[in-house]
């Protein structure tokens, strides 16, 4: 299992440190990002979570997926790279991986 995290169907008030919080009841926590519009700054319902090892990111999927919090049960799987998708570029379309982190 990837260490990384995707974690869905948050409260658009979480913070990172709420997160970091939450998750470090099933181990070592590296970082936690939560996704944000651009515009607003307002989260967008999603985040990711990287744990320090695939025992704790395992752990962690199994402790909090389904977890209810704040009237919300949460979504925790692997985080996985986007697929790649078509872009404009300058007339043509051009191929590009893009990260999630």
């Amino acid at each position: 299992m990837n260490k990384r995290l995707f974690v869905g169907n948050l409260p658009y008030r979480v913070e990172e440190n709420d997160l970091q919080e939450l998750f470090s009841q099933a181990g070592s926590v590296e970082s936690v990002r939560v996704m944000r519009d651009v515009e607003t700054g307002r989260a967008r319902g999603f985040a990711f979570v990287e744990m320090a090892s695939e025992q704790d990111a395992e752990r962690a999927t199994t402790q909090f997926n389904q977890f209810p919090y704040e009237g919300r049960k949460l979504t925790v799987n692997e985080a996985r790279p986007m697929p790649e998708r078509r872009v404009a570029n300058g007339g043509g379309a051009t191929r590009r991986q893009e990260s999630r982190w």
